[in-house]
């Protein structure tokens, strides 16, 4: 009778030494994509998704075409989470959200790094804690200017004509307004509708968007890209530090790293679409103008409380890291 027992108690005894797998935590994040859910962005953010069931995590994404509407929801619990761009996570992150300063990562190459930096579990505290935590970004390729007549190839030659800024970001204004230009407030759902209609004569946008926002259109007949870009865009995953376990975050800052060049040829390949014959060149004196005014505009926006110090501090060892001969480096 005792081995019988014992016999039958067997498979209860083995039970209970096995560690319990836990279940997935179900949590809900805000995809902005303007391209909407067959978007390039929703698609990346799947592959994150996949990857997060790793960690314990299931994730259901929610897309949406209005940048705006996604970081409310996120404000109002719809969603735990938002993927958007990292001018308008700069409201969570000051951190983080100054990488898209104006002139401050002038090639991939220089964002790379940053993106290797900011994955070190050193940079955690300037990362998570608050209400929001940085839970990874990556690049959404650089921004250029774009003009409705290929003369407007200077900042003098700016003046008098109408810029379109994003509403939310006070810095585009002031920079604007700075020479002589006029700012007209726009968002990233209307601002490539009123350059192809004519209503503003210079907007800034990434190579990525030429062909989804049509943005031949406004560059016909007479328009131009000026073959300089102002700013590397980035898309950060804004996260509420009580939603996740803590763990979590890390996890997702070193996936985005490691598959950084992965989303940069996504972001080139994107960028193959727009035709060469609108690049504008400019000339090299003209290149040392504009990076004096941005240099300037810097020190002024983090002065005023838009940019974060540490964080420009961060980019400028890296800029003179890989160009030793830059002004600022001596």
């Amino acid at each position: 009778m005792k081995r019988t027992a014992l016999y039958l108690l067997t498979p209860l005894l083995i039970a209970l030494s096995l560690p319990t797998l836990a279940e997935p935590i179900k949590r809900k994040v805000c995809v902005f994509d303007i391209v909407g859910n067959a978007g390039p962005i929703m698609n990346s953010a799947r592959d994150w998704k996949t990857t997060a069931l790793s960690w314990g995590l299931d994730v259901e994404l929610l897309p949406y075409t209005s940048e705006l509407i996604a970081t409310e929801d996120l404000k109002a619990g719809v969603c735990d989470a938002a993927l958007v761009t990292g001018i308008r996570a700069r409201g969570f992150n000051k951190f983080a959200g100054t990488i898209d300063a104006i002139g401050a990562v002038p090639s991939m190459d220089h964002l790379r790094i940053i993106s290797q930096v900011l994955a070190s579990p050193k940079m955690a505290d300037k990362l998570e804690g608050g209400n929001y935590s940085v839970a990874g970004f990556a690049p959404a390729g650089p921004a250029y200017i774009f003009v409705n007549d290929r003369k407007i190839n200077t900042l003098d030659k700016a003046a008098g004509k109408k810029v379109a800024v994003l509403e939310y970001d006070e810095t585009q204004a002031g920079l604007v307004s700075q020479v002589g230009a006029t700012p007209v407030d726009s968002d990233v759902t209307n601002f490539s509708t009123k350059f192809n209609n004519g209503s503003v004569d210079v907007i800034f946008a990434p190579l990525a968007v030429y062909q989804a926002l049509e943005l031949y259109k406004g560059l016909s007949p007479d328009g131009g890209i000026i073959d300089y870009p102002l700013v590397q865009l980035t898309l950060q995953v804004i996260a509420k530090t009580d939603r996740f376990p803590k763990e979590m975050f890390q996890k997702s800052r070193s996936y985005f790293y490691e598959n950084f060049d992965r989303f940069r040829q996504q972001v080139e390949q994107e960028s193959k679409a727009v035709d060469s014959k609108w690049w504008v060149k400019i000339p090299d004196e003209d290149k040392a103008e504009y990076e004096l005014m941005m240099q300037e505009a810097r020190d002024q926006l983090r002065d005023q409380g838009y940019y974060d110090a540490d964080m420009l501090t961060i980019m400028r060892k890296i800029r003179c890291k890989l160009d030793a001969s830059r002004a600022e480096c001596t």
